[in-house]
């Protein structure tokens, strides 16, 4: 079966009990199972930054979904917590975020979706949580590991534990 990771963040509400019902959603167990849940970080904003910290955690789990399958699953969790990704701002503040890092050695570029995510490399608040559960983890032909270690870790902090 494929193996996916996922990242989830948010940075409105309650957003750590938002990831845990939101991880619980997307993983069925029949369609998306579960394998392992990163801790919750705490993460300066990103893009936009006059807003609140991010929480994010990253999950890995075997899925019986296609890539897009996957991806119309994270969409349909996101409208659940009351994300509106039309009338957002881009890279402002949001209740859920879910985005696909990985999907098996799939590479795609199509306009909705582009495995492996093109920017996980480039962002601590993905990598820091993505290696604690897969830290041999190989993207583009990079390691994690490597990419973390030239990206700007400051005010990461952990948040809790889910193991």
């Amino acid at each position: 079966m494929p193996r996916a990771f996922v990242a989830f963040g948010g940075n409105v509400g309650d957003v750590g009990a938002t990831i845990t019902r939101a991880i619980a959603d997307f993983c069925d167990g029949e369609h998306v199972a579960l394998l392992r849940r990163s801790s919750d970080y705490r993460t300066p904003p990103w893009g936009v930054t006059d807003q609140s910290p991010f929480v994010n955690a990253c999950i890995a789990v075997d899925t019986r979904l296609s890539p897009r399958g996957l991806l119309d699953r994270a969409h349909e969790v996101e409208r659940a917590f009351g994300r509106d990704r039309q009338r957002e701002t881009r890279w402002g503040p949001r209740s859920l975020d879910i985005d696909i890092l990985a999907y098996d050695e799939v590479t795609l570029d199509e306009p909705m979706l582009t495995l492996p995510h093109p920017r996980a490399l480039e962002r601590a608040f993905v990598l820091v949580p993505l290696i604690e559960i897969a830290p041999d983890l190989v993207l583009s032909g990079t390691r994690i590991r490597d990419a973390l270690a030239a990206a700007d870790q400051t005010g990461i902090e952990k948040l809790s534990s889910h193991h």
